[in-house]
Protein backbone atom coordinates (compact mmCIF):
# COMPACT_ATOMS: atom_id res chain seq x y z
CA UNK A 1 0.00 0.00 0.00
CA UNK A 2 1.29 3.20 -1.24
CA UNK A 3 -1.05 6.02 -0.41
CA UNK A 4 -0.63 9.56 1.15
CA UNK A 5 -0.90 9.44 5.04
CA UNK A 6 -0.48 11.30 8.47
CA UNK A 7 2.23 9.91 10.53
CA UNK A 8 0.77 8.26 13.53
CA UNK A 9 1.76 7.56 16.89
CA UNK A 10 1.16 4.44 18.70
CA UNK A 11 2.35 3.06 22.46
CA UNK A 12 0.68 -0.31 22.69
CA UNK A 13 -0.57 -0.75 18.89
CA UNK A 14 -4.12 -0.51 19.97
CA UNK A 15 -4.83 3.19 19.83
CA UNK A 16 -3.37 5.29 17.48
CA UNK A 17 -2.78 9.33 17.47
CA UNK A 18 -2.16 11.51 14.66
CA UNK A 19 -3.29 14.98 13.60
CA UNK A 20 -5.28 15.86 10.48
CA UNK A 21 -3.86 18.95 8.89
CA UNK A 22 -6.15 20.71 6.44
CA UNK A 23 -7.91 24.48 6.40
CA UNK A 24 -9.60 24.19 9.64
CA UNK A 25 -5.75 23.96 11.30
CA UNK A 26 -4.79 20.59 13.02
CA UNK A 27 -7.39 18.29 14.56
CA UNK A 28 -6.30 15.63 17.15
CA UNK A 29 -7.91 12.22 16.00
CA UNK A 30 -7.71 9.00 17.69
CA UNK A 31 -7.96 5.43 16.36
CA UNK A 32 -8.80 2.66 18.41
CA UNK A 33 -9.05 -1.14 18.67
CA UNK A 34 -11.44 -3.10 20.98
CA UNK A 35 -12.09 -7.23 20.92
CA UNK A 36 -15.59 -7.60 19.99
CA UNK A 37 -15.64 -11.26 19.20
CA UNK A 38 -13.40 -14.31 20.11
CA UNK A 39 -14.14 -16.98 17.55
CA UNK A 40 -13.42 -15.85 14.80
CA UNK A 41 -11.44 -12.86 17.08
CA UNK A 42 -12.86 -9.49 15.57
CA UNK A 43 -11.88 -6.14 16.51
CA UNK A 44 -14.33 -3.13 16.68
CA UNK A 45 -12.52 0.34 15.02
CA UNK A 46 -13.26 3.81 15.98
CA UNK A 47 -12.28 6.99 14.39
CA UNK A 48 -12.52 9.84 16.54
CA UNK A 49 -11.89 13.51 17.04
CA UNK A 50 -10.31 15.05 20.15
CA UNK A 51 -11.35 17.90 21.56
CA UNK A 52 -8.49 20.32 22.10
CA UNK A 53 -10.19 21.89 25.33
CA UNK A 54 -11.75 19.58 27.23
CA UNK A 55 -9.74 16.25 26.02
CA UNK A 56 -13.28 14.99 24.93
CA UNK A 57 -14.08 12.45 22.19
CA UNK A 58 -16.45 12.52 19.79
CA UNK A 59 -17.46 10.48 16.77
CA UNK A 60 -19.84 12.68 15.80
CA UNK A 61 -17.76 15.68 15.28
CA UNK A 62 -17.70 16.78 11.23
CA UNK A 63 -14.26 18.21 11.27
CA UNK A 64 -14.73 18.56 6.95
CA UNK A 65 -10.75 19.36 6.97
CA UNK A 66 -10.46 18.18 3.08
CA UNK A 67 -8.62 15.24 4.12
CA UNK A 68 -10.99 12.51 3.81
CA UNK A 69 -8.72 9.97 1.51
CA UNK A 70 -5.66 11.28 3.84
CA UNK A 71 -7.47 10.36 7.09
CA UNK A 72 -8.69 7.02 5.52
CA UNK A 73 -5.45 6.36 4.38
CA UNK A 74 -4.09 7.11 7.66
CA UNK A 75 -6.42 4.19 9.58
CA UNK A 76 -5.71 1.75 6.88
CA UNK A 77 -2.27 1.88 7.71
CA UNK A 78 -2.84 1.72 11.54
CA UNK A 79 -4.73 -1.62 10.44
CA UNK A 80 -1.88 -2.61 9.13
CA UNK A 81 0.13 -1.73 12.02
CA UNK A 82 -2.69 -3.01 14.52
CA UNK A 83 -2.68 -6.63 12.45
CA UNK A 84 1.42 -6.96 12.25
CA UNK A 85 1.41 -6.42 15.96
CA UNK A 86 -1.42 -8.61 17.26
CA UNK A 87 -2.46 -11.02 14.49
CA UNK A 88 -4.58 -11.07 11.17
CA UNK A 89 -7.65 -10.35 12.70
CA UNK A 90 -10.88 -9.33 11.65
CA UNK A 91 -11.77 -5.23 12.34
CA UNK A 92 -15.40 -3.97 11.76
CA UNK A 93 -16.16 -0.49 11.19
CA UNK A 94 -19.01 1.03 11.06
CA UNK A 95 -20.01 5.06 11.13
CA UNK A 96 -21.41 6.77 13.84
CA UNK A 97 -24.27 7.91 11.13
CA UNK A 98 -24.94 6.10 7.84
CA UNK A 99 -24.30 9.36 6.09
CA UNK A 100 -20.51 9.04 7.52
CA UNK A 101 -20.65 5.06 6.90
CA UNK A 102 -21.56 6.32 2.95
CA UNK A 103 -18.73 8.74 3.06
CA UNK A 104 -16.68 6.01 4.16
CA UNK A 105 -17.93 3.39 1.47
CA UNK A 106 -16.88 6.54 -1.02
CA UNK A 107 -13.57 6.51 0.00
CA UNK A 108 -13.37 3.09 0.43
CA UNK A 109 -14.72 2.55 -3.46
CA UNK A 110 -11.74 4.99 -4.66
CA UNK A 111 -9.21 3.82 -3.01
CA UNK A 112 -10.14 0.12 -3.25
CA UNK A 113 -7.20 -0.79 -5.60
CA UNK A 114 -4.54 0.30 -3.20
CA UNK A 115 -6.54 -0.75 0.27
CA UNK A 116 -7.68 -3.95 -1.32
CA UNK A 117 -3.88 -5.17 -2.67
CA UNK A 118 -3.37 -5.71 1.60
CA UNK A 119 -6.85 -6.15 2.69
CA UNK A 120 -9.55 -8.67 1.94
CA UNK A 121 -12.22 -6.19 1.72
CA UNK A 122 -16.14 -6.89 3.19
CA UNK A 123 -19.49 -4.72 3.25
CA UNK A 124 -22.08 -6.02 5.93
CA UNK A 125 -25.54 -6.04 5.27
CA UNK A 126 -28.07 -7.94 7.68
CA UNK A 127 -25.26 -9.05 10.08
CA UNK A 128 -23.84 -11.14 6.86
CA UNK A 129 -20.32 -9.95 4.97
CA UNK A 130 -20.13 -10.07 1.53
CA UNK A 131 -17.33 -9.27 -0.48
CA UNK A 132 -16.80 -5.87 -1.30
CA UNK A 133 -18.28 -4.43 -4.28
CA UNK A 134 -18.66 -0.54 -5.62
CA UNK A 135 -22.20 0.75 -6.06
CA UNK A 136 -23.23 -1.37 -2.82
CA UNK A 137 -25.33 0.50 -0.07
CA UNK A 138 -23.67 -1.68 3.04
CA UNK A 139 -23.99 -1.17 6.37
CA UNK A 140 -20.67 -1.37 7.95
CA UNK A 141 -17.66 -3.19 7.28
CA UNK A 142 -15.11 -5.90 8.12
CA UNK A 143 -11.15 -5.44 6.69
CA UNK A 144 -8.70 -8.55 6.44
CA UNK A 145 -5.04 -8.20 6.14
CA UNK A 146 -4.26 -10.43 3.41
Amino acid sequence: MNLPHYNYLTSDFQSYEFYSDGPKGQIRKLVTFSRIRDDPAIYNLTLVDVNPISGLTSDLTVSDNGDRDIILATVAYTVKDFSAHYGNHFIYAKGSTPVRTRLYQMSIAGLFEEIGADFDVYGVIENIAYPFQKNVNYEAFLVKRK
